[in-house]
């Protein structure tokens, strides 16, 4: 993974780069590691509901908008760079942007060098931190009166197989969603049981009537409204939980489309069992937040209608 879990997030240093190049992929999507089949979130409530994506709209294969790739990064000098080169050859992007999140290595100088925009923050911030600096650094290259580019966020371990990421981009594009999730293939030297796994899936099943196969994975790409309206994001490793309970609560589409991607799995060591306890803990706090949320939310709505009845 690319950052370390942390809290607030801080200005930046900025620099520059270049831009695109591409082609696209169909939508599909998968229910598991080898299976098929649809696998699309819309809003739900406390049940399952019909989970059916919008259609393209009559512009959708004409669409110009433009895609900005955003890479959370902590001391990924020894992959940045191909990522880095890799994301660039993605079609309709022509912006790659890395944020280094604190690193203590040559991070941002090799990504800088791949020919990536470069933002840094001066300590560890985390993950959610660099994806909001990264989503705000992009709105600000948005300014010059064409639509707000779609983000698309890649792990900075990915190296030469971010490229890959490429299908996440159509289904948002031509608007038949608003959030598009990768579904990974099975990971060589993967640890762990599914435990954290199991817990966000269940919590998003629980909360929003949607049961995602993946539904930690951090390689996204989602409209900047979808964006917003899922800020502010949640704490450390909860991001992604966070994000799609917040936005399928609100009505947003995601769909899961599977993208052959590697990265650097957590092994079964000290280290890995670490990360995966800081996973779990940044997922529970997340999904506690949005219950609470939730019953608050439901109390005012009951008190509103009591009030209306009673007037």
């Amino acid at each position: 993974m690319n950052t370390d879990h942390g809290a607030t997030r801080t200005g930046a240093e900025v620099s520059t780069s270049q831009d695109e190049v591409g082609e696209r992929n169909r939508v599909a999507g998968t229910d598991g590691n080898d299976g098929a089949g649809a696998s699309v979130g819309t809003r739900a409530g406390a049940l399952p509901v019909a989970k059916t994506p919008r259609p393209p709209s009559a512009q959708g294969r004409r669409n110009p908008q433009r895609v900005a790739v955003i890479i959370p990064a902590k001391d990924e000098s020894a992959r940045i760079a191909a990522t880095v080169r890799s994301a660039r050859a993605i079609p309709h992007v022509d912006l790659v942007l890395v944020v280094d999140d604190g690193s203590t290595d040559d991070t941002q100088h090799v990504a800088r060098d791949a020919g990536a925009v470069v933002v840094r923050h001066s300590h560890n911030r985390g993950k959610a931190a660099a994806m909001e600096t990264g989503a705000a650094v992009v709105a600000m290259r948005d300014a010059d009166g064409r639509a707000p580019r779609l983000l698309l966020f890649v792990d900075g371990d990915l190296g030469d197989t971010a490229v890959n990421t490429a299908p996440l981009v159509s289904p948002v594009r031509e608007g038949v969603a608003d959030l598009a999730i990768a579904l990974l293939p099975k990971q060589t030297g993967a640890g762990g049981r599914g435990i954290v796994v199991g817990t966000a899936r269940r919590a998003i099943q629980h909360l929003t009537g949607w049961s995602p196969s993946q539904p930690l994975s951090g390689m996204r790409c989602l409209t900047r409204e979808a964006f917003e309206a899922a800020t502010p994001l949640a704490h450390g490793w909860g991001v992604e939980t966070g994000m799609t309970i917040d936005l399928l609560r609100q009505g947003y589409v995601a769909v899961e489309v599977p993208c052959d991607l590697r990265h650097r799995p957590s092994s079964n060591d000290l280290k890995g069992q670490l990360h995966r306890a800081g996973q779990y803990r940044d997922v529970v706090l997340a999904v506690n937040a949005r219950r609470v949320r939730g019953a608050v939310d439901a109390v005012r709505g009951i008190g509103r209608s009591h009030d209306h009845a009673s007037s």
